[in-house]
C-alpha cells in the first residue's frame, strides 16, 4: 500500500526485454538502495512493482505482460522520468490517501490551463470508471494523490500546485500524455458491498 505522496523522480537506467516481459532498472537520488531489499514494493508512476535487484543508486523490477497491457510502463524508454514512492509503513505520515498501486486504466491529459501559479489539468477516463470519481474525492494519477476538482462524463479535473509540479513529473505533461489512473479504493469496495447487500 502507498499514500500517493511521491518521494523522488527517478530515471529509467536500462530496459531489458525478457520474452513478453520487461526487466527495467531505475536510478534514484532520494530512495537509498540501503533502505530497500529484494521483494520490497515500490510504486513507479503509480504501479506497484517488486524490487528484484539493487545497485548503488537504484533498483530493478520485472514488468509482466499484464502490467504492460494495463499501464503506461511498456512505453518507458531509457532516460524516461518516473514518479517513485516506497511502500507504506506503520510510521509513514498518511499525507495523501490509501493507494494500492493497482492501476484501473490508462487515462489521457486532454487539457492544461494555467491558473495563477497552479495548472489545471483535465484527464480523460473511460466512462465506466467515472462513477468512482467524485468532486473533492481522491484519485491517483501516475502515483500522485490528488483531489478531484470537477467531473463530467468523460473525465475529471485536478489542480496541480507549484510544489507538486516541482516534485513530480507533472511538469512534463502535455495534451495527449498517457497517465496511469487509480480510482479511490473505498469507492470500489462500497460498490461491492452494496451489490452484495442487494443480492446481485
Amino acid at each position: 500500500m502507498f499514500t500517493g505522496i511521491v518521494l523522488d523522480i527517478g530515471t529509467v537506467k536500462a530496459i531489458d526485454p525478457q520474452g513478453d516481459d520487461l526487466r527495467v532498472c531505475f536510478s534514484t537520488d532520494k530512495i537509498a538502495a540501503a533502505t530497500l531489499s529484494p521483494g520490497d514494493s515500490v510504486a513507479v508512476n503509480g504501479v506497484c512493482l517488486t524490487v528484484t535487484t539493487l545497485f548503488d543508486d537504484g533498483f530493478c523490477a520485472d514488468i509482466s505482460k499484464e502490467t504492460i497491457a494495463c499501464t503506461t510502463l511498456g512505453r518507458l524508454e531509457s532516460g524516461s522520468r518516473v514518479n517513485l514512492e516506497t511502500a507504506l509503513t506503520p510510521s509513514t505520515v498518511l499525507g495523501g490517501h490509501i493507494v494500492s498501486g493497482h492501476v484501473d486504466s490508462v487515462g489521457r491529459i486532454v487539457e492544461s490551463v494555467a491558473d495563477g501559479r497552479s495548472v489545471r489539468y483535465k484527464v480523460e477516463l473511460p466512462a465506466d470508471l467515472m462513477k468512482y470519481v467524485a468532486v473533492k474525492g481522491s484519485v491517483t494519477v501516475d502515483g500522485v494523490s490528488l483531489t478531484v476538482n470537477s467531473v463530467d462524463n468523460n473525465g475529471f479535473g485536478v489542480n496541480i500546485v507549484p510544489h507538486t509540479q516541482d516534485m513530480t513529473i507533472f511538469s512534463g505533461y502535455e495534451t495527449g500524455t498517457a497517465v496511469n489512473v487509480e480510482v479511490d479504493l473505498i469507492a470500489r469496495y462500497l460498490e461491492r458491498l452494496m451489490a452484495a447487500g442487494s443480492g446481485k
